[in-house]
């Protein structure tokens, strides 16, 4: 018996001038909230890496950047649930002001874990800025963003930074991944 795979498309949910946008007005409220405080930030790979770019750019403070890389997911679509830690910090984060940058949040068990961890290591505080959030699917309530640019319905998304299997982390805006198993057989 033939397996079929199911094709997929990407349709826009939000476009790229949008993005763009509300990154500068996230900024705008960072640079109002820190002044002229020095900001560690901690990109989570590998989906934060475009949006933390594009959001220092626009930070008027002095910054330093740190990677972190934490799954919960395997190749799929859903949180497997458990949360490990592939990459981490390079450098100490005792008596400075941490803002986690992520791509999205949905459950709130990756970063409930690693703000925990986190913690541990003497910040002078941990705040956390998203580009996407998805409160709705919210497992961890004491999850509390900070910065968010949007708020999202429960779909898949990919693009600027975010991927379905290694694809799509390319597509300057945000977009739905759409499953089709008819057309899978015609590609």
């Amino acid at each position: 018996m033939k397996e079929s795979k199911m094709a997929e498309r990407v349709r826009v949910m939000i476009q790229e001038e949008e993005v763009k946008r509300r990154i500068q007005e996230v900024a705008d409220q960072i640079n109002a909230d820190y002044g002229d405080t020095p900001l560690h930030l901690i990109c989570i790979l590998k989906g934060g890496a475009m949006f933390m770019c594009e959001l220092a750019k626009r930070l008027t403070m002095p910054v330093s950047f740190d990677f972190m890389s934490v799954s919960s997911y395997g190749g799929g679509t859903c949180s497997s649930g458990v949360v490990r830690i592939i990459k981490d910090l390079d450098e100490s984060l005792e008596g400075k002001h941490v803002l986690i940058v992520e791509d999205i949040i949905d459950t709130g068990r990756t970063l409930a874990y690693l703000i925990d961890i986190l913690n541990q290591r003497g910040p002078k505080d941990i705040h956390l800025c998203t580009l996407l959030d998805k409160p709705e699917r919210r497992v961890k309530k004491q999850v509390r963003v900070d910065y968010t640019c949007f708020t999202i319905p429960d779909e898949f998304v990919v693009g600027y930074g975010l991927d379905y299997d290694q694809k799509y982390r390319n597509y300057p805006f945000i977009g739905v991944v759409e499953f089709d198993p008819e057309n899978a057989a015609k590609a």
